[in-house]
């Protein structure tokens, strides 16, 4: 990675920081806050946000017969969802010890504290749980991924890609094989006895 691409992935990071500081105020202004985890609001808004809550039986009844049709499509992804979970979960348990390769926390990615909004119902929190373990275990698969392809194969390609992970930055530039052998070594030379966690073959 060049000097210009490292500035600016720095100033991207500082972004992230600022973005982060500002979400934090506007916690403040929405009047809740977080204690280990949990978001606690004040006792006004709790009350107001009991008083929006749609009762479950009106959110069933005043449902679209389309939406409910399309429902067992929706809740049948359960099965392949796990499926990759446990597999992808097995992979990196498995090879990164031997490659070297930092695993990823499964929990930074599975996130659930939607159930705690007081105006939400069961059936709408239920399928807020379901969007955030559906998500939540794409981005941790996609970090599986990521933290994969910068050992074996870091190397940018020739067409642009849209919202590449984070590490795709670092990889070589497509056709500069003297960057590409700097950054990695065949599989088979990879030294075992080393300590440090690492997310390519050369460290």
């Amino acid at each position: 990675m060049d000097g210009d691409t490292a500035k600016l992935t720095q100033t991207i990071k500082a972004i992230e920081a600022e973005l982060d500081a500002e979400l934090a105020k506007d916690r403040i202004g929405l009047r809740f806050g977080l204690e280990r985890g949990k978001a606690m609001f004040e006792e006004e808004l709790l009350r107001l946000h009991k008083e929006a809550r749609t009762t479950l039986y009106r959110y069933v009844i005043n449902a679209h017969p389309l939406v409910v049709l399309t429902a067992p499509f929706i809740y049948a992804l359960i099965i392949p969802l796990v499926l990759i979970d446990l597999c992808v979960t097995t992979y990196q348990a498995v090879c990164f010890p031997i490659y070297h390769i930092a695993k990823v926390r499964r929990a930074d990615y599975l996130v659930f504290d939607r159930h705690h909004l007081p105006y939400l119902n069961a059936l709408e929190k239920l399928n807020c749980a379901y969007c955030s373990y559906a998500n939540g275990l794409i981005a941790y698969v996609r970090e599986i991924a990521a933290r994969t392809e910068m050992y074996w194969c870091p190397i940018k390609h020739a067409r642009r890609m849209v919202a590449a992970h984070e590490h795709y930055s670092t990889f070589a530039d497509f056709g500069d094989a003297d960057a590409y052998r700097k950054t990695t070594a065949p599989a088979a030379q990879v030294p075992l006895g080393d300590e440090a966690p690492m997310l390519s073959k050369t460290g």
